[in-house]
């Protein structure tokens, strides 16, 4: 008997993940990266708050982490002004977004996204036999009006928007779509993924009522917050929703010390305002370095710039590589048409000095082939 018996879904799944590290990649090349300009973590890094509570942690981790996530979702509903019983945290959105799709999705259900959007959503989808519809960006925007056109034609059960959006930077202002939720089908859910709303302006996040049926919104600790290695996200929907996700969850899968670290950042709000000013002085250096080259910076509410490289995907992944030569370690979308383009990280002056250095001789290189 041949063993294991995997299911037939898995079977048919290849064996891939959404992302290859950069520490997968340095490892295949056989060095480090100068610059880590690549993943879109908050390179100037969490509170010192934070660290310190996740040091103080240490000496209980014997101890696992609290089930409930109390303290740390009491802390979030003052922060949000809401109930907790409407607050979900997990093991980073990467983890809520495989328990919402486990809990919604079942072989051959409709799922919409967009073209181009966050991969590891599609993962999941296809981790549970979901079918993914795709409609494509509008003017570098994710498109809710064709998402949920889209949603409707095939009846979708789940509809995925980001907003900042990622890869592209691109928002859309709340207002606009609360609006939109009028063309939402009757029993299609919106998981609209907030992870890059702190460091957009005001007025980007979606004034949503927390017990709107329609919408759940993510929110996470890895980036405006600088603690992607902790791993630690949170949900915010209507409350039956949310004690849904205890029907699938890992009870215990947040970290100890990752859940005593989200609560000092959360409560160093000083903190986060001084990392939102370097990333808003880093964006402005992208975009600086991306004119002094003769390409266009997108404008971008995010901890990242995507630069049009001005042709097609082949030359975009040709400058990518010529980076990655000098070990600059930069990412680039992967559908059409965003794919013309390059994403750079917000980073201390010292790595974008090393991207202003590489770039000028990356683009010759790839005019060059």
């Amino acid at each position: 008997m041949k063993t294991p018996r995997y299911t037939p879904l898995a079977l048919s799944l290849p064996s891939t993940v959404p992302f290859v590290g950069p520490e997968t990649q340095e490892r295949a090349r056989g060095a480090a990266f100068a610059a880590r300009l690549g993943a879109n973590e908050n390179v100037f890094g969490p509170s010192p708050l934070a660290v310190k509570a996740l040091q103080l942690a240490a000496k209980d981790i014997w101890k696992y982490g609290d089930a409930e996530n109390h303290d740390l979702i009491a802390a979030l509903a003052a922060h949000h002004d809401i109930p907790a019983q409407n607050i979900m945290v997990g093991e980073g959105i990467d983890g809520l977004l495989g328990y919402l799709v486990r809990l919604l999705i079942g072989p051959g259900d409709a799922v919409v996204t967009s073209a181009g959007a966050y991969p590891t959503f599609n993962y999941h989808v296809a981790g549970f036999g979901g079918t993914l519809h795709m409609v494509p960006y509008k003017g570098d925007h994710e498109d809710p009006q064709a998402l949920f056109a889209k949603a409707a034609e095939v009846g979708a059960k789940l509809v995925y928007l980001s907003n900042p959006d990622n890869p592209m930077g691109s928002w859309h202002s709340g207002e606009s779509l609360v609006a939109a939720l009028d063309d939402l089908p009757e029993g299609t859910l919106l998981l609209l993924d907030e992870a890059y709303v702190e460091c957009a302006p005001a007025g980007t996040a979606a004034p949503v009522d927390i017990n709107d049926p329609r919408v759940i919104r993510m929110r996470t600790f890895s980036k405006a917050y600088g603690m992607a290695g902790a791993r630690v996200g949170y949900a915010l929907g209507q409350a039956d929703l949310i004690r849904a996700f205890n029907k699938v969850r890992n009870h215990f899968g947040m970290n100890r010390a990752a859940q005593a670290g989200a609560l000092a950042a959360l409560l160093d709000q000083d903190w986060l305002g001084h990392v939102l000013g370097e990333i808003a002085t880093a964006r402005d250096s992208i975009s600086e370095i991306a004119a002094q080259n003769g390409l266009t910076a997108l404008p971008s509410a995010t901890n990242f710039v995507t630069i049009d490289c001005g042709r097609d995907s082949a030359f975009a992944k040709s400058v990518l590589e010529a980076l990655l030569a000098q070990d600059i370690f930069v990412r680039m979308p992967f559908a059409a048409p965003q794919n013309r383009c390059i994403r750079v990280s917000c980073g201390p002056k010292e790595d974008l000095a090393l991207f202003a250095a590489a770039l000028p001789i990356a683009l010759k290189a790839a005019r060059s082939a």
